[in-house]
């Protein structure tokens, strides 16, 4: 299995529009940072997980010829707002992409994409396929099986996964005690820290630390970084052993 960081940025993506800092002004493209996504695939099953603003050039990034399953955290604007443009893969594939979510996303999502929803959409539209989640239930994507577990996004719950050895965190301030027993014996983690500052509804960077020693998985990979972060290379050198500074389409195998 592959896991490919589609996009390690924040809800404003790196370099911020009219901001002229170190980061933003690198030419290092690690340093270049599009809304949080990622893609797994394996043995020909490929699913996402987030659709933001950015999952058009995502996509063209890491080409890929079929989708077989969107997993979506939450229905903040960086995690949805790229529906629409799933319709390449729904013409190909001519039947509906499986979208897995709670059913509270899904309720937000009829409200801000009304004519996917609509019972004779027009021909063009995406056609999409709800699944509900349940958290700490498993479920299959083809052969692939999914824990889907809760993590505390300042007030609001939010859907993480864990598939096989790997663990997908993004937008965690905190983490339940029943989340923490559903990740223990992970191999990767994939997890979220925006800045070294405290933040009211993301980790920062030694709140992530934080997790990452509790749990204490073989590589753990930072992502939804913001600029306030630093410079990659230059935070590189700060991190445990083990621990890495996530950049957009990174690959990363999993055991």
């Amino acid at each position: 299995m592959k896991i490919t960081l589609l996009g390690t940025g924040t809800s404003q993506g790196v370099p911020v529009i009219g901001c002229s800092c170190k980061v933003c002004k690198s030419d290092d493209p690690r340093n270049e940072r599009l809304r949080t996504s990622a893609m797994i695939q394996s043995e020909g099953v490929t699913i996402i997980i987030d659709v933001g603003p950015d999952f058009r050039r995502q996509m063209l990034s890491n080409p890929i010829e079929r989708l077989d399953a969107v997993l979506i955290t939450h229905e903040h604007n960086d995690h949805v707002v790229g529906l629409d443009d799933i319709r390449p893969f729904y013409f190909r594939q001519r039947e509906g992409i499986h979208y897995y979510a709670l059913e509270r996303v899904f309720q937000e999502l009829q409200q801000r994409f009304p004519y996917v929803f609509e019972k004779n959409p027009y021909p063009g539209a995406p056609k999409i396929t709800m699944q509900h989640l349940t958290p700490s239930i498993p479920f299959k994507v083809k052969h692939i099986e999914i824990i889907p577990f809760i993590v505390i996004h300042g007030r609001m719950e939010v859907l993480c996964f864990r598939i096989g050895n790997l663990a997908y965190i993004t937008d965690a301030s905190a983490i339940p005690a029943e989340s923490m027993k559903i990740l223990e014996g992970i191999d990767t983690l994939i997890i979220n820290a925006l800045r070294k500052e405290p933040h009211y509804s993301h980790f920062n960077l030694e709140q992530a630390i934080k997790v990452i020693d509790q749990l204490s998985p073989r590589q753990s990979f930072l992502t939804h970084i913001s600029h306030y972060l630093g410079l990659t290379e230059e935070i590189q050198e700060e991190l445990p052993q083990g621990v890495y500074v996530g950049y957009d389409n990174l690959s990363i195998n999993i055991n």
